[in-house]
């Protein structure tokens, strides 16, 4: 992902009740959450780097993509939906595109959508050394966290069934992003933003709903294992999805996550969650922003560091328990 520009834009379980209810002020009906079990995400986070960088077309891409697909149904999704597809990059490259969905509660028509990309920077641009700016990086935090987390998610959902569908998508293509020459134009930089996200630019050209069972909520994790990371309110999530902003954030403060949930506003990225916004779905994006050493980003973002070591349970948890709460509460 990039910073957007504001002219444009394992085992082991239990539960805890809490207090549900649709609208992000509402709090009525004792909800049985399941406890989000960290090991677990961060075992699933290893799994993603033990196969190397996944970049789009690689053999441990494809290698991953094809467990994320087997994971999802052996966790128990009605269906696991892949669309397959060769895009343009704006320099003019073919670019691979492989989503994955996987759908619990199908016959619901009260969804939520939670996503994540699994594919990684093809170059350590943001390296402190530049030997490194044309290698792939391991992507444990940008990627593999938030997919670490889902796949939690997926499998509480297999084992209890929330009252809302949910539908997993794990999002192809997202950080081969290229980032546009220095003094370009708007309609220059513009076009550049849009070589960012091409999976989720595909999914939402080729979306698996009708009218009836269209998402009415999403929301997408993006870095949010470093350690000791804040995730701040984003800026496109706030003018669009505004309650739902409200309701994560209040929820993280309810359960003990407040540490990792900072009311204070972070910068405009151009992420997955813009092209869902410009659908219709309203979606928040939860990511690991305004960090004080960088200003932006983790500072092991787009770098060789960005690397198991720098996971931390404690960060997949507390956003894994909140993201886990919204939903069987939603």
């Amino acid at each position: 992902m990039a910073i957007g520009l504001l002219s444009g834009q394992c085992v082991g379980r239990g539960t805890q009740a809490t207090a549900a209810g649709d609208g992000a002020d509402s709090a009525v009906t004792a909800v049985a959450v399941p406890a989000f079990n960290a090991d677990s995400a961060y075992a699933y986070v290893a799994m993603q780097t033990a196969a190397g960088p996944r970049t789009p077309g690689s053999a441990a891409h494809g290698a991953v993509a094809d467990r994320l697909a087997a994971m999802l149904a052996d966790f128990g999704a009605d269906t696991v939906i892949e669309q397959r597809a060769t895009v343009t990059q704006v320099d003019g490259s073919q670019m691979p595109v492989r989503n994955i969905i996987g759908r619990f509660g199908a016959d619901k028509d009260k969804r939520i959508l939670l996503l994540a990309h699994y594919d990684t920077r093809p170059w350590a641009d943001e390296d402190p050394d530049p030997a490194n700016h044309r290698h792939p990086i391991d992507g444990a935090n940008d990627g593999a966290s938030g997919v670490g987390v889902l796949l939690e998610i997926a499998r509480q959902a297999g084992i209890q069934a929330p009252d809302a569908g949910v539908d997993i998508l794990f999002t192809d293509s997202e950080d081969s992003g290229i980032d546009a020459p220095e003094g370009s134009d708007y309609n220059t930089q513009r076009q550049y933003e849009l070589s960012w996200c091409l999976g989720t630019q595909y999914f939402t050209r080729n979306l698996p709903y009708t009218a009836a069972n269209m998402p009415q909520a999403a929301i997408l994790l993006d870095m949010v294992g470093g350690k000791d990371a804040v995730m701040r309110q984003e800026y496109f999530s706030l003018q669009a999805a505004p309650a739902l902003v409200k309701r994560i954030w209040e929820t993280a403060a309810r359960i003990g996550a407040g540490a990792t949930f900072s009311s204070e506003q972070g910068g405009a990225v151009n992420d997955d969650h813009v092209p869902l916004i410009g659908v219709g779905i309203p979606t928040v994006d939860i990511i690991e922003i305004g960090h004080p050493q960088t200003g932006s980003f983790n500072p092991t973002w787009h770098t060789m560091a960005d690397n198991l070591d720098n996971i931390s349970r404690q960060t997949l948890g507390a956003v894994g328990q909140t993201v886990l709460t919204v939903v069987y509460e939603f």
